[in-house]
Protein backbone atom coordinates (compact mmCIF):
# COMPACT_ATOMS: atom_id res chain seq x y z
CA UNK A 1 0.00 0.00 0.00
CA UNK A 2 1.29 3.09 -0.93
CA UNK A 3 2.33 5.86 2.23
CA UNK A 4 1.17 9.32 1.48
CA UNK A 5 2.19 12.17 3.92
CA UNK A 6 0.69 15.93 3.43
CA UNK A 7 2.12 19.03 4.64
CA UNK A 8 1.57 22.67 3.79
CA UNK A 9 -1.92 23.52 5.92
CA UNK A 10 -2.63 26.30 7.94
CA UNK A 11 -3.92 29.42 9.04
CA UNK A 12 -4.82 31.90 6.18
CA UNK A 13 -6.84 34.86 5.69
CA UNK A 14 -9.68 34.73 3.56
CA UNK A 15 -8.46 35.90 -0.14
CA UNK A 16 -5.10 34.18 0.88
CA UNK A 17 -3.29 31.39 -0.65
CA UNK A 18 -1.68 27.73 0.31
CA UNK A 19 -0.32 25.18 -1.48
CA UNK A 20 -0.36 21.82 -0.11
CA UNK A 21 1.89 19.04 -1.38
CA UNK A 22 1.36 15.51 -0.90
CA UNK A 23 4.79 13.06 -0.98
CA UNK A 24 4.00 9.48 -1.85
CA UNK A 25 6.69 6.65 -0.95
CA UNK A 26 7.37 3.57 -3.09
CA UNK A 27 7.35 3.13 -6.91
CA UNK A 28 4.53 3.31 -9.19
CA UNK A 29 3.68 6.89 -8.08
CA UNK A 30 3.26 7.85 -11.87
CA UNK A 31 0.29 5.15 -12.46
CA UNK A 32 -1.36 6.54 -9.81
CA UNK A 33 -4.41 8.75 -9.74
CA UNK A 34 -3.82 11.57 -7.21
CA UNK A 35 -6.65 13.39 -5.64
CA UNK A 36 -7.51 15.88 -2.94
CA UNK A 37 -10.38 15.31 -0.70
CA UNK A 38 -11.78 17.98 2.16
CA UNK A 39 -13.54 17.34 5.18
CA UNK A 40 -15.17 20.24 7.58
CA UNK A 41 -16.41 19.81 10.72
CA UNK A 42 -19.67 17.93 10.69
CA UNK A 43 -19.84 17.42 7.05
CA UNK A 44 -18.94 14.19 5.02
CA UNK A 45 -15.48 14.14 3.22
CA UNK A 46 -15.54 15.72 -0.17
CA UNK A 47 -13.69 15.72 -3.89
CA UNK A 48 -11.74 18.61 -4.40
CA UNK A 49 -9.86 17.89 -7.50
CA UNK A 50 -8.05 14.79 -8.53
CA UNK A 51 -5.47 14.58 -11.65
CA UNK A 52 -4.64 11.11 -13.51
CA UNK A 53 -1.69 9.75 -14.71
CA UNK A 54 -1.96 11.39 -17.76
CA UNK A 55 -2.21 14.52 -16.46
CA UNK A 56 -6.11 15.05 -17.14
CA UNK A 57 -7.81 17.27 -14.02
CA UNK A 58 -11.26 17.34 -12.18
CA UNK A 59 -12.68 19.80 -9.89
CA UNK A 60 -15.41 20.24 -7.66
CA UNK A 61 -17.35 23.42 -8.64
CA UNK A 62 -17.09 25.02 -5.43
CA UNK A 63 -13.03 25.46 -6.33
CA UNK A 64 -12.85 25.77 -9.61
CA UNK A 65 -11.01 28.64 -11.51
CA UNK A 66 -9.59 29.12 -7.66
CA UNK A 67 -7.81 25.57 -7.06
CA UNK A 68 -5.19 24.11 -9.01
CA UNK A 69 -3.82 20.53 -8.78
CA UNK A 70 -1.19 18.89 -10.57
CA UNK A 71 1.80 16.43 -9.71
CA UNK A 72 5.59 15.89 -10.21
CA UNK A 73 6.39 12.45 -11.13
CA UNK A 74 9.89 12.83 -10.25
CA UNK A 75 9.46 13.46 -6.76
CA UNK A 76 6.42 11.25 -6.29
CA UNK A 77 4.75 14.36 -5.05
CA UNK A 78 1.11 15.72 -5.65
CA UNK A 79 0.21 19.65 -4.87
CA UNK A 80 -2.78 21.47 -4.53
CA UNK A 81 -2.25 25.13 -4.72
CA UNK A 82 -5.42 26.88 -3.75
CA UNK A 83 -6.09 31.03 -4.46
CA UNK A 84 -9.22 33.30 -3.17
CA UNK A 85 -9.47 30.98 -0.13
CA UNK A 86 -12.79 31.40 1.72
CA UNK A 87 -14.31 30.53 4.90
CA UNK A 88 -16.26 27.77 3.58
CA UNK A 89 -12.91 25.96 2.27
CA UNK A 90 -11.47 25.42 5.78
CA UNK A 91 -11.21 22.03 6.22
CA UNK A 92 -9.39 18.85 6.92
CA UNK A 93 -7.48 18.31 3.65
CA UNK A 94 -6.39 14.62 2.61
CA UNK A 95 -4.22 13.56 -0.28
CA UNK A 96 -5.32 10.41 -2.20
CA UNK A 97 -3.45 7.54 -4.23
CA UNK A 98 -6.06 5.38 -6.47
CA UNK A 99 -4.14 2.33 -8.00
CA UNK A 100 -5.66 1.49 -11.36
CA UNK A 101 -6.24 -2.15 -10.75
CA UNK A 102 -4.96 -3.19 -7.55
CA UNK A 103 -7.42 -1.17 -5.04
CA UNK A 104 -5.56 -2.66 -2.38
CA UNK A 105 -2.25 -1.01 -3.16
CA UNK A 106 -5.12 2.58 -2.84
CA UNK A 107 -4.20 4.70 0.07
CA UNK A 108 -5.29 8.04 2.51
CA UNK A 109 -2.45 10.98 3.88
CA UNK A 110 -3.17 11.58 7.73
CA UNK A 111 -4.85 14.98 6.63
CA UNK A 112 -3.28 18.55 6.77
CA UNK A 113 -5.48 21.44 8.88
CA UNK A 114 -6.56 24.39 7.00
CA UNK A 115 -8.20 26.96 8.45
CA UNK A 116 -10.02 30.12 6.35
CA UNK A 117 -10.23 32.97 9.27
CA UNK A 118 -9.31 36.78 9.31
Amino acid sequence: QVQLVESGGGLVQPGGSLRLSCVASGSSFSIYTMGWYRQAPGKQRELVATISRSGNTNYADSVKGRFTISRDNTKNTVYLQANSLKSEDTAVYYCNADHPYLSALNGWGQGTPVTVSS
